[in-house]
């Protein structure tokens, strides 16, 4: 594990808990090759990656915004719209779809020294189920709760906090990290410490920065120090 820092940890925790798009996985390019898809379909012009990378960790909603412009809020058809990019996505959902660069070895790295791991997304079942399993670094997983695991999503603490209860770890031994604003206040909600992953799909690191995390990480090495 070359390049990484080992050290005495300055803080520990008990369980690191993650999101999932532009956290763990950086899955902007299938959400972007899906709403293309859409877009193309409707005669629309498609986007380039500083269009839809923005929007990949906000949802359907956002992609499909970020896509059609103003002509988004008056299309007669939003709901089989968003249909249609749900479907491309789940059919080629991890083409490109991969762990950011020091995900894998700060995953190694928590399982060496026996802190509990898992997944707290905003993403449905149906399409976090395979889009993990799709992806090998994240097989040991020890928990995973969707958008749709509960009656509500983040920003509400429930999740994180039922996530918390599965790994059967008090919250405030948990470290939260994400890439949007709901993440950072689901965390303080549920008495979580909590990580910013700046390279991730922020809006920009000076609005991230005002989320006001325990930590702002510029890459997964940072979390070295603190595990």
């Amino acid at each position: 594990m070359a390049g990484f820092n080992t050290a005495t940890p300055i803080i520990d925790y008990d369980a690191f808990i993650f999101d999932l798009d532009g956290t763990l996985l950086d899955t902007a390019d299938d959400l972007g090759a899906a709403l293309n898809n859409v877009l193309a379909a409707h005669n629309q012009p498609t986007v380039s990656a500083d269009v839809y990378r923005p929007a990949a960790s906000n949802g359907a909603i956002a992609l499909l915004e970020a896509g059609f412009g103003q002509h988004w809020h008056t299309h007669p058809k939003q709901a089989t719209l968003r249909q249609q990019l749900l479907t491309a996505y789940a059919d080629n959902i991890a083409i490109h779809s991969q762990c950011f660069t020091g995900i894998a070895q700060l995953l190694i790295a928590l399982e060496q020294q026996q802190i509990k791991w898992g997944i707290m997304t905003n993403k449905p079942e149906f399409l976090t189920t395979p889009l993990v399993a799709a992806i090998s670094e994240l097989s040991d997983a020890q928990a995973i709760v969707c958008g749709d695991t509960l009656n509500v999503a983040k920003p509400s603490p429930l999740p994180l906090l039922h996530t918390a209860q599965l790994l059967d770890v008090d919250p405030s031994r948990c470290l939260y990290i994400g890439d949007a604003q709901r993440d950072i206040i689901a965390a303080k909600a549920a008495n979580m410490h909590s990580a910013t992953a700046l390279w991730g799909y922020i809006p920009s690191e000076e609005e991230a920065l005002s989320w006001q995390a325990d930590f702002n990480w510029q890459s997964p090495i940072d979390a070295f120090n603190h595990i």
